[in-house]
C-alpha cells in the first residue's frame, strides 16, 4: 500500500510522513532529500546550474541511497548537509530539471514496489503514484511554516531572522508551484489537512485513521 503526503515546505510532511510509516509499520522515503542530493553533488562537483545538462549528468553518476534515518551520498553520510541553506538555495535547479526529475521519479516508483510504504514531496500523489489509494497534502500558514524552518535552521547552528526565513520561502512557494515539470499541486483525491495550532500526534491521529479505514 502507497501513502502520500505532499504540501510545501514547512507544512510538517516529513515528521508526519516519518511518524506515520512507524505507526503503521511502513517504509519512509523522503523524496525531497533525494533533490537536496543531488543539488549537494551539483554544489561539491562545481557544476554550472545555468546549464542544466551538467546536473542531469552528475545525476546519472551518483550513487545515492535513502534510507529510514540517513541519506547516503556515494557512500558518504549527507543527512544533515543537505539540510543546509546553501543547498536549499540551489536545490530548485535538481527539482526544475526534466532530466534530473525523470531519474528520481523511476528510482521512487522502483523503492515502492511491493512495498507498504508512506511517501512525501511535492508531486507523489499527483504525478509519482496517482494511484495510491490514501493521499494527503499537508498546509500551514506562510507564519507558522517559516518559524518551522526557522527552529530548524537554528538547531543546526545557523544564523537566521523570521523575516528572511519567510521571503525565502515566499519565493520557494513560488518556483515549487511555477514549476514546468513535478510542480506542487493538490492532487484531486487528496485529503487536505491545515497543521496549523495542531500538535504532531493530532495531526497523525488523523492521518492514521484515514489510512486503517482504508486497510
Amino acid at each position: 500500500m502507497i501513502i502520500t503526503i505532499d504540501g510545501p515546505a514547512g507544512s510538517g510532511k516529513s515528521t508526519v510522513a516519518r511518524t506515520l510509516a512507524k505507526r503503521l509499520g511502513f517504509r519512509f522515503l523522503d523524496t525531497g532529500a533525494m533533490y537536496r542530493a543531488v543539488a549537494l553533488a551539483g554544489v561539491r562537483a562545481g557544476v554550472d546550474f545555468d546549464r542544466p545538462e551538467q546536473l542531469a549528468w552528475l545525476a546519472e553518476k551518483i550513487e545515492l541511497d535513502v534510507s529510514e534515518n540517513r541519506v547516503l551520498l556515494d557512500g558518504h553520510d549527507v543527512t544533515q548537509a543537505i539540510r543546509t541553506s546553501e543547498v536549499t538555495a540551489v536545490t530548485r535547479h535538481a527539482a526544475d530539471n526534466p532530466a534530473v526529475r525523470e531519474l528520481l521519479v523511476r528510482l521512487q516508483r522502483k523503492a515502492a514496489a511491493g512495498e507498504n510504504i508512506v511517501t512525501e514531496g511535492r508531486d507523489q500523489g499527483s504525478v509519482v503514484f496517482p494511484d495510491a489509494p490514501c493521499k494527503f497534502f499537508l498546509t500551514a500558514s506562510a507564519e507558522e511554516r517559516a518559524r518551522r524552518r526557522l527552529n530548524d535552521l537554528r538547531a543546526q547552528g545557523e544564523s537566521a531572522t523570521l523575516e528572511a526565513v519567510l521571503e525565502a520561502q515566499q519565493r520557494r512557494d513560488h518556483e515549487d508551484a511555477s514549476r514546468p515539470v513535478g510542480p506542487l499541486v493538490q492532487a484531486d483525491d487528496a485529503i487536505e489537512v491545515c497543521t496549523d495550532g495542531m500538535s504532531l500526534e493530532e495531526v497523525v491521529d488523523r492521518l492514521e485513521a484515514v489510512v486503517r479505514k482504508s486497510l
